[in-house]
């Protein structure tokens, strides 16, 4: 490739806050629950570029026409590769295409096709943009691409009220907060110049084992459930954030009930794979009688896809009533108002 921004390149970067930012000069945008892209186009040539670097293009096949009608015949964008499935963005979906076999990708490519939201240009014709201002590079964005179906323009806002609609409207649609950046802030690689405000939830569950630490004298991490329609405990996750006080104590609270049975007659904690690279899964059962509240961002399908933090125990919470019913979103999810929120 011939372009004035060639790969690699690391994409900008989001700190995270607590609260969206307020005062002048902010724009605001959804945060998508997708795989961050950076597009580069060189004629016929379209690459797809990771965060950390790797060609993704042979895992999306489908998007590359797509590109080639919608974006200018030399340019570099940034934005997210998504699936919208019937529930909203399907970021499980998105993890399924990274396989090895091409027959595998081109079905899924077909049955669940991804699309590509746009939401900064750093490069078009002979220009490197990133130097100038943000919403500046948003203007030549809206001009210079040719949005469509599978190529979408990301909805943006200076107006804080709609930011937090869409903060609030959205999370069961899959989207994971918003973004917010300043409308004169240039585009630099690597660097944590924009604000993320993430949707943190809370849960309570039933500790159903553990893991031993590193050094085998103390918790590692605890294995979490929820009990689902028919009243099996179903491993959802684990949370592992405890000082090395805490770890010997929790240790100690957890002794009596070793042995017992918990996740036994629903999905247990998983043993190695190609995820966990050999990494020692062994795990300690022990009796369902434990209850925990954590925090936790984001669900992939019915449990937690990364680490929860641990908030505090719930003794007077009864373990059966840790079920499910607490995960559903707090606002019903449409399709169509996250559609016409992305083409608007």
């Amino acid at each position: 490739m011939s372009l004035p921004v060639e790969p690699p390149i690391e994409p900008m970067l989001a700190s995270l806050a607590e609260q969206i930012p307020t005062g002048a000069g902010w724009l605001y945008e959804p945060k998508w629950d997708g795989f961050r892209a950076i597009v580069f186009r060189d004629g016929d040539r379209v690459h797809l570029a990771s965060r950390n670097g790797q060609a993704l293009e042979r895992y999306f096949p489908e998007l590359l026409t797509e590109l080639r009608e919608a974006l200018p015949a030399r340019s570099v964008l940034d934005g997210e590769i998504v699936i919208v499935g019937n529930q909203g963005l399907d970021f499980g979906a998105l993890l399924l295409r990274i396989h090895p076999a091409a027959s595998r990708i081109q079905l899924l490519s077909s049955e669940s096709p991804s699309s590509y939201v746009a939401f900064d240009l750093l490069a078009a014709g002979d220009d490197d943009l990133r130097g100038l201002p943000f919403a500046e590079r948003r203007q030549k964005l809206e001009r210079v691409v040719r949005f469509g179906p599978r190529v979408l323009l990301a909805p943006q806002t200076a107006n804080l009220a709609l930011a937090k609609k869409w903060f609030d409207s959205f999370e069961g649609a899959g989207l994971d907060g918003i973004v917010a950046k300043q409308a004169d802030l240039p585009y630099v690689s690597g660097k944590r110049l924009m604000v993320k405000v993430k949707h943190q939830r809370t849960a309570d569950c039933v500790v159903g084992g553990y893991r031993v630490s590193k050094k085998g004298s103390s918790v590692g991490s605890l294995l979490l459930g929820l009990y689902d329609g028919s009243g099996a405990l179903q491993y959802v996750g684990h949370t592992s954030s405890f000082s090395a006080g805490e770890r010997q104590e929790i240790l100690e609270k957890l002794k009596p009930l070793e042995g017992k049975d918990s996740f036994g007659e629903g999905r247990t904690p998983g043993g190695p794979s190609r995820w966990n690279q050999g990494r020692d899964t062994a795990w300690i059962s022990v009796a369902p009688k434990l209850v925990c509240e954590v925090a936790f961002d984001h669900l992939q399908g019915d449990r937690f896809r990364h680490a929860t933090r641990f908030l505090r125990w719930r003794p007077d919470k009864p373990p059966p009533q840790c079920t499910y019913e607490q995960l559903r979103p707090p606002r019903p999810f449409s399709l169509s108002a996250l559609l016409s929120a992305v083409e608007r």
